[in-house]
């Protein structure tokens, strides 16, 4: 009599665990940290609202999740079934390799949260923002033409591009936007360095996908420039955001306490050292890939914290 409610939640359990794996959450900090930072920027114009700032982040995250989704569903019929050399952080989710999702259920999940996304934007649209439709759009088409056909950009050597624009400036113009109720240059360059960050996620999980990648006919920049001379894009992409960050404080009319963003940098040169020496070799790459994204999220984080000191002392 007891056996039933003891295995019932560890099967719950196990369910859950596959859907998380399937969404890949943990790379929603690539899209959620430019929101913060346009909701920073908000808050030096006093045009911040928590209910605007939760609403933008549902519908930024369920657009993101939905374009994982996708982005699984298509490599499971391109390199993800003949890819070896898996990491925690590249080779997709599994769910569908490893038989626990039929490809129907993760294309139906990738519509159910891109329908999620466009239900935040109505939302917005109706709180007085009508160019949510045009950002919302944007980035709706940069998460569907990245994976499926006929574009696939990730395949044709423009996903890295399409990726740095839709999970850098675009969302941080679009949430600054929503708060504030206008268009600012500000909001859309200070977006830049997470896209070069993002990029640099992106770029990163292409070393140990490459063979799969090359077989499969997937032609990334990391393919189409090999993998040794990509190490130095790495390297530059991972330095470019802390560079950009020097010339908006000396170009713009922007607090100069975003250098606190500069604390990152340490982060940025293990990344770049790590993947210099492990870059062909896919275990050892791992706590690279690692690095890249706790870059983009120290650098993020710093950086708003800089625009909120900013606008709270006066500098």
């Amino acid at each position: 009599m007891t056996s039933g409610p003891v295995q019932a939640p560890k099967v719950n359990a196990a369910i859950m665990n596959v859907y998380i794996k399937a969404l890949r959450a943990p790379f929603l900090a690539g899209s959620l940290v430019p929101v913060i930072i346009g909701s920073a920027l908000a808050f030096t114009a006093r045009a911040f609202s928590l209910p605007l700032f939760v609403l933008t982040a549902l519908g930024v995250a369920g657009l993101h999740l939905g374009a994982n989704l996708l982005n699984d569903y298509y490599d499971a019929r391109g390199s993800d079934p003949i890819n070896l050399r898996l990491t925690p952080f590249s080779g997709g989710s599994r769910v569908i390799q490893e038989g626990h999702m039929k490809p129907w259920l993760v294309l139906l999940m990738a519509l159910f949260f891109f329908s999620l996304g466009a239900a935040a934007g109505l939302g917005l649209i109706y709180w007085g923002r009508p160019l949510v439709i045009v950002l919302g759009l944007m980035g709706l088409a940069a998460g569907w033409s990245y994976s499926a056909p006929p574009f696939q950009l990730m395949a044709r050597g423009w996903g890295e591009t399409v990726i740095f624009f839709a999970f850098g400036p675009l969302i941080s113009l679009g949430t600054y936007y929503v708060m504030t109720g206008s268009l600012s240059w500000n909001a859309f360059v200070l977006g830049f360095p997470q896209g070069f960050f993002i990029a640099g996620v992106i770029w990163i999980n292409q070393f140990p996908d490459y063979e799969a990648d090359r077989e499969a006919g997937k032609k990334n920049l990391v393919v189409r420039l090999g993998p040794g001379p990509s190490r130095y894009l790495y390297a530059a992409i991972m330095l470019l955001p802390f560079v950009f960050v020097i010339l908006l404080v000396g170009g713009r009319e922007i607090s100069f306490l975003i250098m606190l963003s500069f604390i990152a940098l340490p982060l940025a040169f293990k990344a770049i050292r790590i993947q210099w020496r492990e870059y062909l070799n896919h275990e050892g790459i791992v706590p690279a890939q690692a690095s890249t994204i706790q870059t983009l999220v120290a650098h993020g984080l710093l950086l708003s914290l800089g625009l909120v000191l900013g606008r709270l002392i006066g500098r």
